[in-house]
């Protein structure tokens, strides 16, 4: 940092304005545009930067580092090209309500007018996916806006945030500070909502409660159980940000995914409360399916959006009921060493046997992944988060974020070969950083998720161009080799036995590893 504050540039005064907030982390892909920036950073030793090699990488690891620390971690993004290669993994954050400050280089104020070829509508790329944006065309201003941006990364409702940093105002003289701003609080409960619920409950034949945010979070699980006992089913959104579970922890259900699915498993609910999330609708509209998945006899009840503290309205609507007493936690289940064809239910119980307590997961294994998630509730405790957006190509790059963020925690990346080829950029960030990261990644050559929405639609019996769209042979993709190129050590496995023995060997060693999982396409 410079030595006074009336020496500091624009770039130097909002820099060193995030740090004073919190700010620990910079995922960044600059550009020349963003060289004071990258100078700045160099001076701030209370900022760790991580150069990522695509923007999308960079976005996702600040989720994900977000995710863990409860603070937002800061990207360094080069013009709206950059905000747009990034973009994918900020639509992920923002469902997910994470925190993160993308700041976003732009061309010198007076250089905007010629039309360079960079040049771009930056405030209408990123304002959709942004809670707020402003830009810093005064250095007088690059502090105070860096202090509002971190305060409005908050909410009321949690998301991403855009700073613009134009070039002349981040090599320009004359910053200072900004100043310090208050974390804003999630909202607690309101007791107007909470006694409307309670009487509801009391009302209904088969009430289902709806959670998420800090439900998910052990406190709020704890409460979770509590509801479940007074004789209301809980479920989680069918993906959630992040979610404590395993041995010991009270499981919730989960939301199925598919719509025909989650309206028979919701048949003859007649009261839907809903707490730290909104009202669910199905992914896609299918022919003839519903898109809100609440039954005709249903009545919705939001009695807490994701602007609230979810764990504190659980506590609140327990207490109203009279909950004395709560459902059990699950007991530990560690699973016997499976053996013969590897497939998502064999590397499944491998996961559940090995998992590390205290880890995080990242997954982002589309369709095989369920089966890991499913079998891992009774094992040691961990951190699930999942993929919120839609938008695959999320789990190495929130696994980057996760690990980085607790170096002493491993981090386990679940991923398809089709979502991770959208990001394996990550993986040379993780070799340069020692994250501690063990990446599964599910090889079949296939987009296996679309070749299941393909014949849910209706859209007919795939020809050749069909099967060439959804399939990734012709060539295929040597993980081994493209991991090891990067510099992530990496096995094949392609039995249940060779899986398990990689797996505890990659959670017993440190630094990053992948596994290039064999399973079947269909």
């Amino acid at each position: 940092m410079a030595d006074s504050v009336t020496t500091l540039t624009g770039a130097e005064a909002l820099v060193s304005t995030l740090a004073d907030h919190g700010v620990t982390a910079c995922f960044a892909n600059p550009g020349t545009s963003e060289m004071h920036l990258v100078t700045a950073l160099d001076h701030e030793p209370r900022i760790r930067s991580v150069l990522c090699l695509f923007e999308g990488v960079a976005t996702g690891a600040a989720d994900g580092h977000a995710r863990v620390t409860g603070q937002p971690a800061m990207t360094l993004l080069h013009l709206g090209a950059g905000y747009l290669n990034g973009g994918a993994n900020i639509h992920n954050a923002k469902r997910a309500w994470t925190p993160m400050i993308n700041v976003i280089g732009d061309h010198a104020v007076p250089h905007l007018r010629y039309d360079a070829p960079l040049t771009s509508n930056i405030r209408g790329l990123a304002g959709p996916n942004s809670v707020w944006l402003k830009s810093a065309d005064r250095v007088a201003d690059a502090g105070e806006l860096a202090a509002e941006a971190w305060e409005a990364s908050f909410g009321p409702v949690p998301g991403p945030v855009s700073l613009l940093l134009p070039a002349d105002t981040a090599w320009t003289e004359g910053g200072k500070p900004g100043k310090a701003r208050k974390r804003p609080a999630l909202w607690a409960p309101d007791p107007n909502r909470i006694a409307a619920a309670a009487k509801a409950v009391r009302n209904a034949m088969k009430p289902v409660i709806l959670i998420n945010g800090t439900a998910l979070k052990p406190a709020g699980l704890a409460q979770a159980a509590r509801l479940k006992a007074s004789g209301i089913r809980v479920l989680t959104d069918t993906f959630f940000p992040r979610m404590a579970r395993g041995a010991g922890l009270f499981a919730p259900e989960r939301m199925q995914y598919f719509a025909e699915g989650a309206m028979a498993d919701l048949e003859g609910t007649d009261l839907m409360l809903v707490a730290g999330t909104q009202v669910p609708v199905a992914f896609f509209s299918y022919p003839g399916r519903p898109s809100v998945l609440v039954p005709e006899s249903c009545t919705p009840m939001i009695i807490g959006g994701p602007e609230s503290d979810s764990a504190a309205i659980l506590a609140a609507l327990a207490d109203a009921l009279g909950a004395k007493t709560s459902a059990d936690g699950a007991p530990l289940d560690t699973p016997g060493a499976p053996s013969g064809a590897l497939n998502a239910a064999t590397i499944g119980a491998s996961i559940a046997r090995h998992l590390p307590e205290g880890s995080f997961v990242s997954d982002d294994g589309v369709s095989n992944g369920l089966p890991s998630f499913m079998m891992t509730g009774r094992a040691r405790p961990h951190d699930w988060m999942m993929l919120t957006g839609g938008a695959i190509g999320q789990g190495m790059p929130l696994a980057l974020g996760a690990a980085l963020a607790a170096p002493d925690r491993k981090t386990l990346c679940l991923t398809g070969d089709g979502a991770g080829m959208y990001t394996n950029q990550a993986l040379w960030s993780m070799a340069r950083e020692q994250a501690n990261v063990v990446t599964v990644v599910f090889v079949n050559h296939s987009y296996r998720i679309l070749n299941i929405e393909l014949a849910r639609t209706g859209a007919g019996n795939p020809g050749r161009v069909a099967e060439d769209l959804l399939g990734l042979g012709r060539p295929e993709i040597d993980w081994v080799k493209l991991s090891e190129a990067q510099g992530v050590p990496a096995v094949n496995a392609a039995t249940a036995e060779e899986f398990d023995a990689a797996l505890e060997r990659a959670f017993r060693e440190p630094g990053p590893h992948l596994i290039a999982a064999h399973v079947p396409a269909r």
